[in-house]
């Protein structure tokens, strides 16, 4: 159990929803939103956390090709051919992104491509961590500067597949929000589109002096242009690329 589950248990009952079990809340399509402001959550840096890893009955599959290997010891060093609808392990890369609107009307983006990493004391009030390309324990992590969220209109969050296969229906992936105060917030990436390329995981928008958390979990089998016309950002997309590991 993690630091922050121990600091915040003995308060899971001061909260109008969240897992007694685990302090969190879980946004799923019949519960799709949950108020920050109303859980006394709407100030200090809300951490978003992206998590990813490959399903076990992939792994399963290829434990059970153990016995081949013994009759084939060279099919080792063979690479698999990947596609995305087999069982083989895939080399996925998923990078965590932002887009924001501010209420003085600027728009833009926070994202590993391109090196928009953001700010976090001043706009956008939002701050990449860095760039996860190997799905590690910590994966990927964006902060939120609500102490100045009167300064935010709305926040997309979204995932996208750099370059790699599409196989988000494979990559166990799933969101997690830690406000500064209260139960995290959970959203799983349950795709159902195998070779979608971005999803839009939640948005975060100021209604009324109130700061709603949405879960969305679109995908679209293009990238961030193709989310900004979904929601109607108006951004101008170019071409990127990552330097080489």
């Amino acid at each position: 159990m993690a630091f922050w589950d121990n600091l915040w248990q003995g308060r899971a009952s001061d909260f109008d929803s969240g897992s007694a079990a685990s302090n969190s809340i879980e946004l799923t399509r019949r519960r799709p939103s949950v108020s920050l402001s109303k859980q006394g959550a709407a100030t200090g840096n809300l951490r978003v956390n992206l998590s990813w890893r490959m399903r076990t009955s992939d792994i399963e599959d290829r434990s059970r090709q153990g016995s081949s290997l013994l009759r084939h010891p060279l099919k080792l060093f063979k690479p698999d051919v990947v596609q995305a609808h087999t069982q083989g392990m895939v080399n996925v890369d998923l990078d965590l992104g932002c887009m924001y609107e501010l209420t003085d009307g600027s728009k833009g983006v926070v994202q590993p491509l391109g090196g928009f990493l953001g700010d976090l004391n001043d706009p956008p009030f939002v701050k990449l961590s860095g760039d996860d390309r190997f799905g590690s324990g910590s994966g990927e992590t964006i902060y939120v500067n609500l102490d100045h969220w009167e300064k935010i209109k709305r926040l997309l969050v979204f995932v996208y597949i750099y370059d790699q296969t599409p196989a988000f229906d494979r990559t166990h992936a799933h969101v997690t929000l830690y406000p500064s105060s209260g139960p995290r917030i959970e959203i799983a990436l349950d795709a159902d589109t195998p070779q979608a390329r971005s999803c839009a995981v939640f948005s975060v928008e100021n209604v009324k002096g109130e700061l709603i958390v949405r879960r969305e979990v679109k995908f679209v089998y293009g990238f961030q242009a193709e989310l900004d016309r979904l929601y109607g950002w108006g951004l101008q997309w170019g071409r990127g690329y990552k330097t080489k590991t």
